[in-house]
């Protein structure tokens, strides 16, 4: 079964408080709040979805915030970083941003490229990085035009408790090509214009905790139920435990956690974001998936209040 993993879908975070998770991604960062939800496995908690007008796979960053939790270890098991892709020549106006917000940046070169390397609010590894790839986002917010707007996800950063099985399953199961090595970095790209590459760090980190400030998954697409299922097979074949196929709502998805302990989805693009609210009006109201909706008027009175601000209003 010659299969080619297409790129990431979306990269899922455990954070702190709503709102600052809210005004920094939507405020600061100028992403679109594409749906405003609940972890279906922990319905007390937000699920939030930030990514491009359309909320499109590959631009989607995803949170489950936990407002009194524990800080978390970013380690071996985990996405290290997950990296922004900007359109080219606005790097300047992100340094100005970052500067405008008291957010305090890193230079870094890595495979000839430039990236401002940050933090968010509860600790999360931040990068924004120019690639010409992908189209530029139609979403304008604050001080955000769609000349300078995010594109979606650049890439991310692995960390593995076994770099050399990780590598093997990237290139070996999943089809991702080798593309380039750099000191104690490998870079893989698939075959998406957007979202389509990933770097493996070859020396371990320490072991990662995971709490507030860590990535909790990273999501690959499938084109469909029918490849998510093959996909399935594939990986099982490899001797990965994989689960059932879970209803998320806006994607199904299989999980399996990979040998240097970093837990992967796969996730089906459709039927994507408007399903259950119009394009026009995503991520304003709270969506609950029908096993929930009995349940609305208690989950809107426990999770705390949640609005998108305009920060360069105020």
């Amino acid at each position: 079964m010659n299969k080619k993993i297409t790129g990431i879908h979306h990269i899922t975070a455990i954070v702190g408080d709503a709102q600052e998770n809210a005004d920094f991604y939507a405020g600061v960062l100028g992403l679109r709040l594409t749906k405003k939800t609940i972890n279906f496995d922990d319905p007390g908690t937000y699920h939030l979805y930030f990514g491009n007008t359309e909320g499109e796979p590959g631009t989607i960053m995803t949170f489950f915030p936990w407002g009194n939790a524990y800080r978390g270890k970013i380690g071996d098991g985990q996405v290290g970083v997950t990296a922004f892709a900007v359109p080219g020549s606005t790097l300047g106006f992100w340094k100005e941003r970052l500067r405008k917000f008291g957010i305090p940046f890193k230079e870094q070169k890595r495979f000839n490229e430039e990236y401002l390397s940050f933090e968010d609010p509860h600790g999360l590894r931040l990068e924004l990085v120019e690639r010409p790839d992908g189209k530029n986002s139609s979403w304008n917010f604050g001080g955000i035009t769609e000349e300078t707007a995010i594109k979606g996800f650049a890439g991310a950063l692995l960390f593995t408790a076994n770099a050399e099985k990780t590598v093997e399953l990237l290139e070996s199961v999943m089809g991702l090509e080798k593309v380039g090595e750099e000191e104690n970095i490998i870079r893989f790209r698939s075959s998406a214009a957007i979202g389509n590459i990933v770097d493996v760090m070859t020396e371990r980190q320490g072991t990662g905790q995971m709490g507030v400030g860590t990535v909790h998954h990273i999501a690959w697409r499938a084109e469909d139920d029918e490849d998510q299922l093959e996909w399935k097979e594939k990986i099982e074949n490899w001797r990965l435990g994989v689960t059932p196929v879970q209803d998320r709502n806006y994607f199904n998805s299989i999980y399996f956690r990979e040998y240097g302990d970093i837990l992967f989805e796969i996730a089906t693009d459709p039927p994507g974001f408007t399903i259950d609210e119009p394009l026009e009006s995503l991520g304003q109201d709270l969506k609950l998936p029908p096993q929930y909706e009995q349940f609305r008027k208690r989950l809107s009175q426990e999770l705390p209040p949640l609005q998108v601000r305009n920060l360069d209003e105020r």
